[in-house]
């Protein structure tokens, strides 16, 4: 059967409603599912069908997880050692640092003040500790798997051993450096649940440490007297 412009125009209106109104339009309806037409080729140009064969490494890393960033590609990078240690231990997904700081303050009230004296006498004021949050998450190789291919294991391990470490932690991060701080000691962890495989949130606490010169030191001085020598302490 050839391709003609009636042929097309008679394939065009079987799914329209216009040809409905032609007569005796069940007729040839009826007459025509008798026979079996063979295909009719809408357009002359006809595609080839190519099947594309899927690279089997693709396939094998189909639940791959993202590659952890950089040091350099981080905003904020924290990281931190011991001091002990040579080398800095990067977070490899950067975490959320919250700050907070406050002073204590000594108040005192006066007795029987009434109303023209409000408030308090505020006698001393020092600088507490800044309270650090870092909150993060450890992501493993894999999405989907077994709890040794998709759990971040060795992330764990690593940072449990800075967690527990009986002595305080250099730190190397911006918003901490920019209020001086160098130095936390670890106060309280948390391992909350986290919904996904391949997931393991933590919370860790700390505050600041800085260092203190409590060390009072004497000097010995010689004064002289007439024609005395007498040693004594100086402050």
């Amino acid at each position: 059967m050839r391709l003609t412009n009636e042929n097309v125009l008679i394939a065009s209106l079987l799914g329209s409603q216009a040809v409905k109104s032609l007569p005796r339009f069940a007729a040839v309806q009826n007459e025509m599912a008798k026979h079996v037409i063979p295909p009719i080729p809408f357009l002359p140009i006809q595609n080839q069908g190519i099947i594309r064969e899927e690279d089997s490494q693709e396939f094998e890393n189909a639940w791959a997880n993202d590659p952890q960033l950089p040091e350099d590609r981080q905003f904020f990078p924290f990281s931190f050692k011991k001091e002990s240690e040579e080398q800095f231990y990067t977070l490899p997904w950067e975490p959320l640092i919250s700050i907070n700081a406050r002073n204590n303050i000594a108040k005192r009230t006066v007795a029987k003040a009434g109303s023209q004296f409000i408030g308090t006498i505020k006698e001393r004021f020092s600088t507490d500790d800044f309270e650090i949050t870092i909150t993060g998450a450890f992501y493993g190789n894999q999405l989907k798997g077994t709890s040794q291919e998709t759990y971040p294991r060795k992330d764990m391990e690593r940072l449990r051993d800075y967690l527990l470490t009986p002595e305080r932690l250099e730190v190397n991060s911006e918003p901490l450096e920019t209020l001086g701080i160098n130095f936390i000691v670890i106060e309280e962890m948390n391992f909350p649940f986290t919904k996904g495989e391949n997931v393991q949130a933590y919370e860790i606490r700390a505050v600041s440490d800085f260092n203190w010169d409590l060390l009072y030191e004497r000097k010995v001085g010689i004064l002289e007297v007439g024609d005395l020598e007498v040693g004594i302490l100086e402050p």
